[in-house]
């Protein structure tokens, strides 16, 4: 089973999330502070973060920021910071999830389990061949078997998140896929004021991609990847 690194520093939250996720079967690492998590990464020691904001020696938005720039580990935020600009940020620095104390502990396994899904389905999908598309004079180029996203020959970062939903527009090019069906098919849950979640990761890939509008809005009805098949 999965390696789950979680970094709390409230000793009460570490037990219960740790021992329902042992239960679950999953592997665990905690820490109680930044310090030492960035080593874990590297060593490619765990397959999901879940992470709080306000730790003792150091801000869960700026670790976030410090994995993102060495891994697409699926990073999950578990924090009493909720209010909308808090989780919106959450999303702009790296986060695939953001769940707010208190907390049900088995709808934080539901979602640490659909990430992983997501993610153990992204690195199998072998069957999608290479695919290039052309807009605006820029060339982008999709090599999902690699995991390899470029935009005019340079590459480009992406967290698992917004490669799912990303690969998920591309197969529907030009067609208008609603905020609700990326919900469904990329995000797995839906809950009060969620597309919004969606918004933010559609923000994030556009900064992502350049100049070219890839990814249009469409009013009223959703987004949709726009681009000449080469």
């Amino acid at each position: 089973m999965a390696c789950i690194l979680l970094v709390e520093d409230n000793p009460l939250i570490t037990e219960a999330v740790t021992g329902y996720l042992e239960l679950e079967g999953y592997k665990t690492v905690t820490f109680n502070k930044v310090r030492g998590v960035l080593d874990v990464i590297r060593r490619g020691a765990a397959e999901l973060v879940i992470l709080d904001i306000m730790l003792p020696d150091g801000n869960g938005f700026s670790l976030a920021k410090s994995i993102r720039e060495i891994s697409d580990i699926p990073l999950l935020f578990l924090t009493a910071k909720d209010s909308e600009s808090d989780r919106i940020l959450g999303f702009e620095v790296g986060a695939d999830d953001y769940v707010c104390k208190p907390f049900s502990t088995k709808e934080l396994i539901l979602r640490v389990q659909a990430l992983l899904k997501r993610t153990k389905h992204a690195q199998s999908s072998d069957d999608r061949q290479l695919k290039k598309w052309k807009r605006d004079g820029s060339m982008l180029e999709i090599d999902a078997e690699k995991h390899i996203l470029k935009v005019n020959d340079a590459e480009i970062y992406l967290t698992s998140t917004e490669w799912k939903i990303l690969l998920y527009l591309c197969d529907y090019e030009n067609q208008v896929i609603s905020r609700s069906k990326i919900l469904s098919e990329c995000l797995n849950y839906f809950f009060e004021g969620s597309e919004r979640t969606v918004d933010t990761h559609i923000a994030n890939l556009r900064t992502k991609l350049g100049g070219s509008d890839w990814i249009t809005t469409v009013r009223g009805f959703g987004y949709k990847f726009c681009g000449d098949s080469r």
